[in-house]
């Protein structure tokens, strides 16, 4: 796979923004590190209280409610946040951990035993899911109907998008239930859940559980894909890594920097702005661009080089400031296990077959990973 899909090269060299068409929509994207980092952290300015527009393109025709904490500002956005922090961070305790660490070498032996696999949805997606049934305290069996429902959760069955889909006919249900039978999961949690001094409402609850799952989801299983794709077409990296496991945490901050899932995510300009020159009239969008602000040559000297040792690595995969990503610590778990027994239990990975998955776009393509992956996989 190419992994160095950097369509806005020049324009952040020249401009350090371009003016895009999305479905309709002429966005301004902010490109460069600093740029990006700096804006991030201005909410007055480029404000995430826009519900549907976070995201671009926009999804009000495949959602309807507004995802939390990310489609608000502070101070709401602290308060919402601190409510499911703490499942968040359960990705850092000793049990997940362990959990985390069968469930992935299971996975790798069924590999290893089978030889060949297709990595997107035979690994990358059932890893995916079982690990969000022990994130959010959830019955394992819950992954089952997660598998089910495919790579992008905001498509029914059918392959159509809708709004309304079968994401939110799901959470209806979980929530039922634990309004019913309240016990210690995430969906639990939220409906006992208070927000200065109230309840959280219905909707409020779908919000925080829409982003949970369509957040956690798609990002998961392209960097597990990505990581053993890599692997896959450079030998020589296992090797690097076998040699000295130390080297893992940094590999992997820098597969999360390289294969930088989302090309960028939207913000609104209540007063509207002025960017290197660009003039965006109030109540328009702007485009905070994750994977230009990664290959920016000023923070990452050979940003095509993958480093496996780099460091620092001050990359965005991650977002900034105070939309941090809350499920990070559950990223870093996932794919530092995976790249540790690979190193443990894998002598080699061979790629079979590829199909990228690409972004196209009117002002550009970027790979986004792979549709689908064919490994044979080698015992040590």
């Amino acid at each position: 796979m190419s992994a160095f899909s950097d369509p806005f090269r020049e324009a952040r060299a020249e401009a350090g923004v371009m003016k895009c068409p999305f479905h309709g929509e002429d966005i301004t994207m902010i490109l460069r590190h600093e740029d990006v980092r700096r804006a991030a952290k201005d909410w007055q300015t480029f404000s995430s209280d826009a519900p549907f527009r976070v995201p671009i393109p926009s999804e009000e025709d495949v959602r309807s409610v507004r995802q939390l904490p990310i489609e608000t500002d502070p101070p709401d956005h602290g308060d919402y946040r601190a409510i499911v922090e703490p499942f968040f961070q359960r990705a850092k305790e000793p049990e997940m951990i362990a959990r985390v660490e069968t469930l992935i070498g299971n996975f790798l032996d069924e590999a290893l035993r089978r030889g060949r696999i297709e990595v997107v949805h035979d690994f990358a997606l059932p890893v995916q899911s079982r690990a969000l049934t022990y994130l959010l305290n959830t019955a394992e069996t819950e992954a089952e109907t997660w598998i089910g429902w495919g790579i992008h959760v905001f498509k029914v069955t059918g392959g159509e998008f809708k709004k309304g889909t079968v994401l939110d006919e799901y959470l209806e249900r979980k929530f039922d239930q634990a309004e019913a039978n309240p016990g210690d999961d995430f969906f639990s949690a939220l409906v006992q859940a208070e927000f200065r001094g109230r309840r959280l409402t219905r909707e409020e609850c779908l919000g925080f559980a829409n982003l949970a799952f369509a957040g956690g989801r798609d990002t998961i299983i392209h960097t597990i894909a990505c990581a053993l794709g890599y692997l896959a077409e450079h030998p020589e990296a296992l090797e690097f890594l076998r040699a000295d496991p130390k080297r893992i945490t940094l590999a992997s901050e820098e597969f999360f920097r390289v294969f930088m899932p989302l090309t960028h995510i939207g913000r609104v300009c209540p007063a509207g702005a002025e960017i290197h020159g660009v003039e965006v009239p109030p109540g328009q969008r702007i485009s905070l661009c994750w994977s230009s602000a990664n290959f920016d040559a000023s923070a990452f000297p050979v940003p095509e080089e993958v480093r496996l040792d780099r460091k620092p690595n001050p990359h965005l995969s991650f977002g900034f400031g105070n939309h941090l990503c809350l499920g990070a610590p559950h990223a870093r778990l996932i794919l530092r296990t995976l790249l540790r027994l690979c190193c443990e239990r894998v002598g080699k990975l061979s790629l079979v077959e590829a199909t990228e998955r690409v972004e196209h776009e009117a002002a550009f393509d970027r790979t986004l990973g792979y549709d689908r992956l064919v490994l044979e996989f080698h015992g040590l």
